[in-house]
């Protein structure tokens, strides 16, 4: 997958990054480190799979050691984001100050397994969904801080996001309309407020809230936790008038049903909340 038109700059991901150093440098230095290995020793690294995967946020994962060491580290990168790699695969190689690799190692580690595992993930269902018109989406539930990067990392292993923040559309939800009223009522408030570029999408948990927001001007629809026969009828409902969204519960074993109903989208939380990390590994190669 080329995802160069598609990575966070770097003005996004550095302090994402210092935030994460900080964490393990609070008071400034590395003890163990420090301690045991001499300022000018050199050394050479190598990132290696230690799992088959997907792999995802080098450039974040690599930027650790060029913030300890600031154009000291070389790195040659020998797998890019959305490559598939086999255990024991090498994904890169790096050269330079043994302090910065070693103090930015498990910074490194934590981004790039993270990404890596969501990458993984999202490939796993993308290829289950296969033929099918269904777009895998994410969703909100990331984690604090590092909604950027968890989203590339969706995009890393073929998935597609869905909004980034509460400010780029409008979703308006159960609890949306119990305080409204109506979904009429709501769409209403909401057509009132947001700009003409901004895309509107009801959630409804019935066919018969459906009926009702196919009635009002949106753009989307969420079936909430619907069947797979739910949603078939929901899609011949729309006929295509607006964009169908199956959400809740979605699980390896049922994705395949509910694509073949017919969705356009199909977001699961799972990806950035519940993947686990993908394993790899930096060893000094002396």
């Amino acid at each position: 997958m080329n995802d160069a038109g598609h990575r966070p700059q770097r003005i996004v991901v550095e302090p994402l990054v210092r935030t994460a150093l900080l964490e393990d440098l609070a008071h400034g230095n590395d003890l163990t480190t420090d301690a045991i290995v001499p300022a000018d020793r050199a050394a050479r690294a190598v990132l290696a799979a230690r799992a088959p995967g997907i792999v995802a946020g080098l450039d974040a994962a690599l930027l650790a050691f060029d913030l300890l060491a600031p154009g000291a580290v070389r790195t040659t990168i020998r797998v890019r984001d959305g490559a598939h790699v086999e255990r024991g695969a090498t994904v890169a190689e790096l050269e330079g100050p043994a302090r910065a690799l070693l103090t930015g190692e498990r910074t490194c580690l934590n981004l790039l397994c993270r990404l890596s595992g969501i990458a993984t993930a999202t490939r796993a269902l993308v290829d289950l969904v296969a033929g099918t018109r269904a777009h895998v989406v994410d969703t909100r539930k990331t984690t604090p801080g590092l909604r950027a990067l968890e989203k590339y990392a969706v995009r890393c292993g073929g998935g597609s996001n869905h909004r980034f923040g509460l400010d780029d559309a409008v979703l308006i939800k159960d609890n949306h309309l119990a305080l409204a009223g109506s979904i009429r009522e709501a769409v209403a408030r909401a057509r009132a407020h947001a700009g003409h570029m901004v895309k509107i999408e009801v959630e409804v948990d019935t066919l018969e809230q459906l009926r009702e927001a196919l009635n009002e001007r949106i753009d989307a629809v969420l079936l909430d936790n619907m069947t797979p026969a739910q949603l078939r009828e929901a899609v011949e409902l729309v006929n295509g008038r607006v964009f169908t969204e199956a959400s809740g519960g979605i699980r390896p074993e049922t994705i395949r049903a509910v694509a073949e109903s017919g969705v356009d989208l199909i977001s699961v939380g799972y990806l950035t909340h519940g993947a686990p990390a993908l394993d790899l590994g930096l060893d000094i190669e002396l």
